[in-house]
């Protein structure tokens, strides 16, 4: 075990020694700060949210863009290493490639774990500062606001990192970085498109479309999801998605031949 955390680390380092990478984290603890800023200063006093509110608004917001930058680096995970032409090299230690491509997805996970946490800390805390809490009111239902907003949080974060699977996905088995952020934005930005287009409620067999499942938000207000089906269901339909996503990145980077 001791061999496969000296290869996270060294994703880690190759992650964290990128310039853009800092620059990814500058602006999501910036931006976050800054979106609660600009709530307070352009609303009126007696239209001012709560702190609560100032929280999602800012989790809304800052999410893409979060998204967004855990996408680049999953993108270059194993991309980066045929562009770069150190594949070679990384593949001749003593390391078998199941251990070289699970390191660099952990060394992903994390990054996003840490943007993640980065984001709420910095929403909430600036949050805090500028806006009243609203005290024990129930946002919906018997959910407490501040139970509702860790439950999103965890909703969008499963939205990310199916995301974040996609693009790692597409790195491993087209080696092209720049295909797996245009595709997994597309898929980002386009997935509420595809699900009204083609609607479970209209189309039996679109229940078990991916784009039908990603916002689990949903879940939060109503026991039923779109079509009728319930979150055991969704969360089965994505578990299955995700599984064949990290299946085809191990089976093609495993039988890579890379001597040419």
């Amino acid at each position: 075990m001791s061999s496969f955390s000296s290869l996270v680390h060294n994703e880690n380092i190759k992650i964290y020694r990128r310039i853009r990478t800092w620059i990814m984290l500058f602006l999501l603890v910036v931006l976050s700060i800054l979106m609660p800023v600009l709530i307070y200063v352009t609303s009126e006093p007696q239209y001012r949210p709560g702190m609560w509110n100032s929280f999602q608004m800012t989790l809304s917001a800052m999410f893409f863009l979060n998204t967004i930058f855990t996408v680049v680096i999953a993108s270059d995970a194993v991309a980066g290493e045929f562009s770069w032409g150190t594949i070679k090299l990384l593949l001749i230690r003593p390391w078998s490639r199941s251990k070289i491509l699970l390191s660099k997805y952990v060394a992903m996970v994390l990054f996003s774990i840490l943007t993640t946490v980065l984001l709420a800390v910095c929403a909430f805390g600036a949050s805090r500062i500028l806006f009243p809490t609203e005290g024990a009111s129930t946002l919906v239902g018997s959910w407490s606001q501040g139970t509702y907003s860790l439950l999103d949080i965890g909703c969008r974060y499963i939205e990310l990192f199916l995301t974040a699977a996609i693009a790692f996905m597409v790195s491993s088995v087209f080696r092209a970085s720049g295909l797996a952020i245009g595709l997994s934005l597309f898929i980002m930005f386009a997935k509420d498109v595809f699900t009204a287009i083609f609607s479970p409620e209209r189309y039996e067999w679109a229940k078990y479309l991916l784009f039908t499942h990603m916002n689990l938000s949903s879940y939060l207000v109503s026991d039923q999801g779109p079509g009728g089906v319930t979150l055991g269901f969704s969360i089965a339909v994505l578990a299955i998605y995700y599984a064949v996503f990290l299946l085809l990145s191990w089976v093609v980077f495993s039988r890579r031949d890379v001597a040419g």
